[in-house]
């Protein structure tokens, strides 16, 4: 999957450009990109990756730091990132013999779009 298929969660850089899902119904397009992203989500080494790459002070961290810190090989921890970069939620880059991951906080923040309550839906939720 390419990042260019993540656009269509936000076409417009406006508030309230994307819509919950409480307020319209997914549309099967947005679905299949959602359900690929939350997949790759849906592995918790995936997701302590993405959570160790989010947190580090400036922004991004050398894979030679990311291995260490799993019981897992490093063709494992190479497959995992893999994932992720496809589901747009990180990018890479190579210097030298080390690749150094980072990011992509559009995606997070279209996620975190979809997944809002609005204000009206918040309210007569129980």
């Amino acid at each position: 999957m390419s990042k260019q298929e993540l656009v269509v969660l936000s076409q417009n850089t406006a508030v309230g450009c994307c819509p919950t899902l409480l307020a319209a119904p997914l549309d099967e397009e947005t679905a299949t990109v959602l359900a690929k992203v939350f997949k790759a989500l849906g592995d918790p080494v995936r997701l302590r990756l993405l959570s160790m790459i989010a947190s580090r002070d400036g922004g991004e961290i050398c894979v030679c730091d990311l291995t260490p810190a799993f019981d897992l090989s490093q063709p494992t921890i190479s497959h995992h990132l893999k994932l992720l970069k496809q589901a747009g939620l990180i990018d890479s880059e190579r210097r030298g013999t080390w690749v150094y991951y980072r990011l992509l906080p559009e995606t997070i923040d279209r996620l975190a779009a979809v997944l809002t309550r609005s204000g009206a839906a918040a309210g007569t939720a129980s």
